[in-house]
This record gives structure tokens, sequence and C-alpha cells, in this order.
């Protein structure tokens, strides 16, 4: 059968969806909802001295945006894409919706992990009163035909933590001007390819990989209680919760987030 031309631009047009920094042992990093792969420019540019450093912008910030994929899907992409180059296995990094799918994708792909890196993620579903504010805001932008300014007020609070929102203002800003050129269609479908997912949590007991769960203080998206149980559920995992920081830790307080991982890499490769 042939490959879904969505999976397949990953495999055949690498380099114009990725970054690539680097040599030695792979890191690969996905993004979340509303993100692109440069919100992981601190950690390429304080990892690639040493590793492998890749970051690639999932399906919504493609051109291959505007029909209805799954998690399933993201993770095929991403299986492409380290197929591309030539990498068999490596440490996957994900960030909230990205995170999603690493999970999925160690269950799949078991061979092909060193280790998962989780950046303010869960492994299970949001519950129905979220399902339905998400819903409400991504039909409003299906049907507006882009993100309409009031959303992404709203988003910013969802995505970014108070300190940030605070006293990161260039930060927040930055994204508030890039979500509000992204297509209406394109944000609906990259937040129903996860908004009605079934958990995996009662899984993760087959994950052996060793996990980093990196945590901002301040996320309300998902706060960091939700993420906690996977300590337990996990073979192999340790937490570390980021001072001063929301939904999108590895941005906003990019330091500790790095010392994290530099210290998790130094002792899965």
């Amino acid at each position: 059968m042939a490959e879904d031309p969505a999976t397949a631009m990953y495999r055949h047009r690498t380099e114009t969806l990725s970054v690539d920094e680097g040599s030695g042992d792979p890191i690969v990093f996905a993004h979340g909802t509303l993100m692109d792969r440069t919100m992981f420019t601190p950690q390429i540019e304080a990892l690639s001295g040493d590793y492998r450093t890749i970051a690639y912008n999932l399906r919504a910030r493609t051109d291959n945006s505007h029909d209805p994929y799954d998690l399933d899907d993201l993770v095929e992409d991403c299986k492409a894409l380290l197929e591309a180059k030539d990498i068999d296995s490596t440490v996957l990094a994900g960030m909230s919706m990205g995170g999603f799918m690493a999970l999925r994708f160690a269950l799949e792909y078991p061979d092909a992990l060193d280790g998962i890196v989780l950046i303010d993620s869960m492994a299970q579903p949001h519950d129905e009163s979220d399902q339905d504010q998400y819903e409400e805001m991504i039909e409003n932008a299906r049907d507006a035909g882009d993100v309409p300014e009031p959303m992404a007020d709203i988003v910013a609070n969802l995505l970014f933590g108070r300190t940030s929102n605070e006293e990161r203002t260039d930060l927040v800003e930055h994204w508030k001007d890039r979500w509000l050129t992204y297509p209406g269609k394109a944000v609906y479908n990259e937040t129903k390819s996860w908004l009605h997912r079934p958990g995996v949590e009662d899984r993760l007991d087959e994950i052996e990989v060793p996990v980093l769960i990196v945590h901002g203080e301040e996320d309300i998206s998902i706060e960091p209680e939700m993420s906690e149980p996977m300590l337990d559920q996990l073979p192999d995992a340790r937490m570390e919760l980021i001072p001063e920081a929301g939904h999108s830790s590895n941005t906003e307080n990019p330091e500790p987030v790095n010392d994290a991982i530099r210290e998790f890499l130094a002792d899965v490769y």
C-alpha cells in the first residue's frame, strides 16, 4: 500500500521540515499544539555541541495540515523522519502533543528509542470539561478561517505561565503574532488529533527505556500533578519541576530544562 503523502513528506522533504545540528548520539524534538520546531532553539543551542539535535515541524505547521489525522499518524511521520535521517534509535523529546505522540511511539516502536523526554505532557486523556472547552475554541478558529485575536490572548495564558505573561512579554508576543497567521483548519485538525484520545496510562509498564519528565510549576493546561503518576507507572522515570515556567517550560525557562536533559542524556548514552 502506498505511503500516506503526509507521512511521505517526512521521508522525502526531511531537510525542509527539520533542523539538524551537531553530531553524536541523537535527540529528536517534537513540538506541541500551536508551536513549531523553533520552540526548541534553546535546547539545540545548548546540546548540539555534544549531541546530534533534531527538531521538526509536525503536520499542523506544514502544507499537509488540512486533512484529519490522529496521534498514530504522527507516530508514523516521526518514524519516517528517523528512517530518512538514518537513525536507528534515538531519545525522543516531546512537548505536550509531542509527548502524547512520544508515548505512543514507544509502544509502537520500542526498539527505535533509547529514552524519552516528556515536556509538560501526560499519559491520561483530558477530562470532558477540558475537551468541551477546546472543542469550542477550535471550532471558532475553523469557522473564522484563522486564529481570532481573542483566542490568541486566551491561549497565551494556557501555553505560558504567569511569570512569562508578566515578565517575558517579548516571548509571549512573538508566539501570539505567529498564531495569528495560522489557518483555522490547521489548528482545528491539530487539536482534534489528540483531543479525544484514549489514555495510555495502563500500558506505561511496557515502556522499558528511561523517561525524563519535565514540567513547568506554573502549567495550568496540564498541571504538574497530572504527570506525577507516571513516576510510579513507568519502570524507569524521573521528574524535574521547572520554576517560573508554564506549559512551554523548555522555552520559558530553558536553563534548568537544558541541565535536566543534559544529565539525562549522559545517563542514557
